[in-house]
């Protein structure tokens, strides 16, 4: 299958024909492979892909899928033991796929930049920005060390990036997630090249910052004239962001077209489950549940009340991370708490689950109020147990998964026997659906999915009435969120579990909550039902998270033909 994008149209074409001009990139019959001889694993598969000057191709799939691997190709920039196989790469004409060291640091900057997914991996913490900026500009264009400076200052301002000259001097860790960003894009667009390759540059950034960085991109392309391939696995970005599309599984291209035509005529089972499973293309997937269950139980008990709350970390003066916050949860319901980072969501979930003291205000949980200073066993831990965001930096790496997940069971129910702990481990492993094969291997041995369900498994191992998560689907690929998604809902409607959901996704939370709490640099600023709240907002910060949502372009409408399919 053949993709080409061309400023006349966003079609996918069967000859792979293009404009006059060279295509900006053009690859044919792609295969890579890792390793060699016995330990040879071919991870690309005669991937056929063109992308025209000026446009943006947004190359999606899960996690191993191949698209980073692809990107990589792209850019020169494959690790020492991947090598590409089968097929070429030419960039803006020029054949690449021999490409040596030497003609690449040619052809990077100019014909080719590149902008990382994680920029504190991608910056030298030693190293000034002004000096790995700089260092971009005498690589790839005709500045001097006498104006190297100047240029560096001119080209961050022209990024966004407020106050230039004086961040010039500044080192990656003083630096935003948002300003780290607007720094590579900086050093990747020096050059003007005629490719950009944008590997998941968001993926890290609260849904406000995203919004701005991927406009920056916009803005410099139309002015560069730049072709972008955005890789990423968040589809609703990839419809609001590419004119065309192109879907990998397991290395293989499974679908490809104009943007619009793939959402809403896909070719392949995959494209149609990936798409049926994001948030933004099934924007009412689980609403209906929501509805009958409160039609079912209209009256409620509370199950955690938090009334003024505030909290410092050092000297007041400084200011309070969390200021005078409450709001009501009612049993049995899922109560989101939304807002940017440093908004105050994750020090609020932390209070709640008894790990972090506050300094004043009332927190009750399942009737029981809370000591201001927590003590250092968790009092609560059979009523409320937390689920992290990282599962891998929450389980102990030492620990087979069957330990991780009897653990609590030894520090809060002594008197159980080993066989009744071992029970109950598999009871629960059961019900989160993890085979009875991972019980024995330690966390790094399973996916990022399984882990999760680990950390959820270990979570519901007390049986408790209240899990509080914090963004327990973040860091997963759509398809592996909506199964963990599908398995609350599941615990939910059996167990009558209580959620208090914390998320900078608000296409997610749109979709799962009943009610919703916004919090704003630690303070309240709109809590309320989560329909009226997404269609009626009354704060100005809730309406720019709003609006900041991507996937309005992916909105479900009538399918039509695609010549592919003609």
């Amino acid at each position: 299958m053949t993709l080409t994008a061309t400023a006349a149209t966003t079609t996918a074409t069967a000859d792979g024909g293009g404009p006059d001009r060279a295509a900006a990139l053009e690859i044919r019959g792609l295969g890579i492979a890792y390793g060699h001889g016995a330990h040879r694993k071919d991870v690309v598969h005669g991937v056929d892909l063109a992308l025209a000057p000026g446009q943006t191709l947004a190359l999606v799939g899960q996690s191993g899928s191949g698209k980073s691997t692809i990107a990589q190709a792209a850019g020169g920039l494959l690790p020492p033991n991947g090598r590409i196989t089968d097929g070429s790469v030419r960039v803006a004409g020029r054949e690449v796929t021999g490409l040596t060291r030497r003609g690449w640091r040619a052809l990077r900057g100019t014909g080719v930049g590149y902008v990382p997914q994680d920029p504190l991996s991608s910056l030298d913490p030693l190293q000034t920005v002004g000096a790995q900026v700089g260092q971009a500009l005498l690589l790839h264009t005709d500045a001097t060390r006498r104006t190297v400076r100047a240029r560096a200052a001119d080209l961050l301002g022209h990024v966004g990036i407020r106050d230039p000259a004086r961040r010039l001097e500044a080192y990656p860790h003083e630096l935003s997630g948002g300003q780290l960003q607007r720094v590579l894009i900086a050093s990747a667009i020096a050059g003007h090249p005629d490719l950009l390759i944008a590997d998941e540059p968001t993926s890290a950034l609260d849904v406000t910052v995203q919004k701005t960085i991927l406009d920056l991109l916009g803005d410099l392309q139309r002015e560069l004239g730049s072709a972008i391939l955005f890789i990423t696995h968040d589809l609703a970005l990839a419809t609001d962001r590419s004119e065309t599309i192109a879907v990998l599984n397991h290395g293989r291209l499974v679908d490809a077209g104009g943007t619009r035509a793939v959402v809403r005529n896909p070719s392949d089972d995959y494209t149609r489950r990936l798409f049926a499973d994001a948030p933004a293309t099934a924007p009412d997937k689980y609403r209906a549940r929501l509805a009958a269950d409160a039609a079912a139980t209209p009256d409620r008990r509370d199950a955690i009340t938090v009334r003024g709350l505030v909290k410092h970390y050092g000297h007041p003066r400084a200011g309070a991370a969390v200021d005078g916050v409450g709001f009501t949860v009612r049993a049995g319901t899922t109560h989101a708490l939304v807002g940017e980072s440093g908004s105050g969501k994750t020090t609020v979930a932390r209070v709640i689950a008894g790990l972090e003291p506050f300094t004043s205000g009332t927190v009750t949980v399942g009737g029981r109020g809370l000591d201001p200073v927590p003590p250092r066993a968790n009092a609560h831990a059979r009523q409320l147990q937390l689920v992290h965001q990282n599962p891998l930096s929450a389980l102990d790496p030492k620990y087979s998964i069957r330990r991780s997940i009897e653990e609590p069971l030894r520090l809060h129910r002594g008197s159980d026997t080993p066989a009744e702990r071992a029970r109950r481990v598999r009871d629960v492993a059961d019900r989160v659906a993890l085979p009875k094969d991972l019980l024995e291997r330690r966390p790094r041995e399973v996916s990022g999915g399984q882990r999760q369900r680990v950390a959820i498994a270990r979570a519901l191992v007390l049986a408790p009435d209240i899990l509080v998560l914090d963004e327990p689907t973040s860091a997963l690929d759509v398809t592996v969120q909506a199964r963990i998604i599908e398995l609350l809902f599941e615990l939910r409607e059996e167990q009558q579990l209580t959620y208090l959901f914390i998320s900078h996704d608000l296409g997610l939370v749109r979709q799962i909550a009943d009610e919703v709490s916004v919090l704003e640099h630690g303070r309240l600023v709109e809590s309320g039902p989560a329909d009226g709240i997404f269609r009626n907002s009354s704060h100005e910060y809730t309406r720019r998270l709003i609006d900041s949502i991507p996937g309005r372009a992916a909105a479900p409408g009538p399918a039509t033909p695609r010549k592919d399919q003609a």
